[in-house]
């Protein structure tokens, strides 16, 4: 799928306006749908293949944070050969009660993929809990920046941020 393709298909499957609340807490015209882009196989495998991208040689595992960033980062995984973890959001009460599910060792480098980022909060997170396991994250790449503070709040803690897209591509205007 080009570039074109995967912004239309983006668009047309996640796109909808009325009155929204977003994570942030910030209030929106418009919203995204992370799930039903996600859902299409065709988009998914496109986004693998975009986030493997920035998956060089360096890097030794892909991490998604739940929910959104878990079919993200494995479609990434499946495309470059990689493991993948799973930055839970909170312990589990039961079992293992780990916060990273998947093998995750001191000193491994890691690209951290996320779905929609507005503030960068969820995903910062995340990057704190693999820094503190022992990891480094190369960067952080998203499918799509809202540009509404992530890009500044990521790169002002320390990470390296990119987007596949942004809400200018899929001709989003506030």
């Amino acid at each position: 799928m080009d570039r074109q393709e995967l912004i239309s298909r983006v668009k047309e499957t996640s796109y909808l306006e009325g009155d929204f609340t977003l994570r942030s807490g910030k209030k929106s015209k418009y919203y995204l749908d992370k799930y039903l882009f996600e859902t299409q196989p065709d988009i998914l495998e496109a986004l693998g293949g975009e986030f493997a991208k920035h998956a060089g040689d360096d890097v030794d595992v892909i991490a998604g944070a739940e929910l959104g960033g878990v079919a993200l980062a494995a479609a990434a995984a499946m495309q470059t050969g990689k493991r993948w973890i799973i930055i839970r959001n909170s312990k589990k009460d039961y079992g293992t009660s780990k916060m990273i599910e998947g093998v995750l060792n001191k000193g491994e480098v890691v690209l951290l993929v996320e779905d929609i980022a507005t503030t960068g909060g969820q995903v910062l997170e995340a990057a704190k809990i693999i820094t503190e396991a022992g990891a480094k994250v190369k960067k952080i790449v998203c499918v799509i920046d809202r540009r509404q503070g992530a890009g500044e709040n990521i790169t002002g803690a320390g990470y390296k941020f990119e987007s596949i897209l942004t809400k200018e591509d899929l001709g989003i205007k506030d």
